[in-house]
């Protein structure tokens, strides 16, 4: 009996050790799996593990598959709507057409772009949300023998984190103050009558009808590519909508001056820089993710500099430090404040001349050999975008026009 004792102590030992070691070797292969980048903790590595995300990202791969097998033949349009919702369309395309046709909801434009932009990047620094085309090969979630295959395509490989979604989140705060502007434009068919009425709830549903149906394709778009899972484009669009109709009851950003324009761009500026050296100091990367995209994208070509978080950081600092620069010159007052900006013939020629220069814009290629280089150069086009629009653009028309009138007296 005491012999039985021993033995089964011993036997109950082993066991115990075998245990040990077999969980040792499942940490050493999620680790394995994290890589996370040298000498740094891996955020993702807790989150890769959690039952509760990865039954929803594999959920997302399963609506990934279905959108890829189904629906492969409208990958145009949903590339295109793709580009509908890319933040870098809100300065170059929808600001220079509203700006001409109300300045305040021009500016209002910029102002939730960037602000919301710059929530969208503490947001996904604070949420280390994974993104479907790394995820499937990292995951311990699946089999080895049954990983789910997710096509990539060119605009696929985002580099930075992935919730919530920015082109979701940067589409529906800008159609949300596009749309609430046009509706105040038509409010006043709502007059005393009842046809009146009638015809501004039928402009109303329209128009929010159209916001869905833009919002639902672009988040579709999003996660059609496997750049996105569904539950990051529903977050992106909810915090766009919350980022826009928290600027309608601030109608101080319309007389803002330079200053205004200069601290809110170094405010910005500094607590994004500090949360990432702060939280580096703790050994946690907040560059985590463009490894990750390196390793696995399909294409290193469709790697791209501009599309790291601090290149967008730098790009949305650009454009509001060019629009107070811009708002507060001589040469908007001169040309915009003046009788010029009632005249249909102006604001035509502006709008024709901005799109046109915009166009031009796109054909200059910034260096990406040297970061610090890339994020200077970046955030110079980026200013010159709002100062062309709103001051260089207008002022030479203003000139144009004037020569013309003094020639006809």
């Amino acid at each position: 009996m005491i012999y039985d004792g021993t033995f089964t102590y011993k036997e109950d030992s082993s066991l115990s050790l075998s245990l040990s070691l077999l969980k040792r070797e499942r940490l050493m292969s999620t680790v394995q799996h994290c890589s996370c980048g040298q000498g740094s903790s891996c955020p993702s590595r807790a989150r890769q593990t959690e039952p509760q995300m990865d039954l929803i990202h594999s959920s997302g791969v399963l609506v990934i598959q279905h959108l890829q097998s189904n629906y492969k033949d409208y990958h145009d349009f949903l590339d295109f709507m793709s580009s509908v919702g890319d933040p870098r369309n809100i300065f170059s395309l929808y600001f220079p057409l509203w700006f001409q046709l109300s300045q305040i909801v021009g500016t209002k434009m910029i102002w939730v772009a960037v602000i919301g932009d710059w929530f969208n990047l503490i947001f996904k620094w604070i949420l280390f949300g994974q993104r479907p085309y790394w995820w499937v090969h990292e995951t311990l979630f699946y089999q080895n023998n049954s990983l789910p295959q997710l096509e990539q395509f060119h605009i696929t490989c985002e580099t930075g984190p992935g919730s919530p979604s920015g082109h979701a989140m940067g589409s529906s705060c800008v159609w949300y103050v596009m749309i609430t502007s046009a509706l105040n434009f038509t409010r006043r068919l709502c007059d005393s009558s009842t046809q009146g009425c009638q015809r501004f709830g039928l402009v109303w549903s329209f128009l929010w009808m159209a916001f869905w149906i833009i919002q639902i394709s672009v988040g579709i778009s999003r996660i059609f590519i496997a750049t996105h899972f569904p539950h990051q484009v529903i977050l992106g669009v909810l915090a766009g909508i919350l980022v826009a109709e928290a600027f309608e009851h601030v109608p101080s950003i319309h007389t803002a001056s330079l200053k205004v324009y200069l601290h809110t761009s170094l405010f910005l500026f500094s607590f994004a820089v500090s949360l990432y050296l702060l939280l580096k100091m703790i050994d946690i990367d907040l560059l985590w993710s463009i490894p990750k995209a390196k390793k696995w994208c399909a294409n290193p070509d469709w790697i791209h500099l501009d599309t790291t978080p601090f290149a967008g950081l730098v790009r949305n600092l650009g454009a509001l430090f060019g629009l107070g620069l811009a708002i507060n010159s001589q040469m908007f007052i001169q040309s915009c404040k003046v009788k010029n900006g009632y005249k249909t013939r102006f604001k035509l020629m502006c709008v024709a001349a901005n799109l046109t220069s915009l166009q031009l814009y796109d054909f200059i290629k910034i260096p990406t050999h040297t970061e610090i280089l890339f994020y200077t150069l970046s955030f110079c086009k980026s200013a010159a975008v709002p100062l062309s629009v709103v001051a260089l653009i207008p002022y030479g028309v203003h000139l144009l026009i004037g020569d013309k009138e003094r020639k006809l007296d």
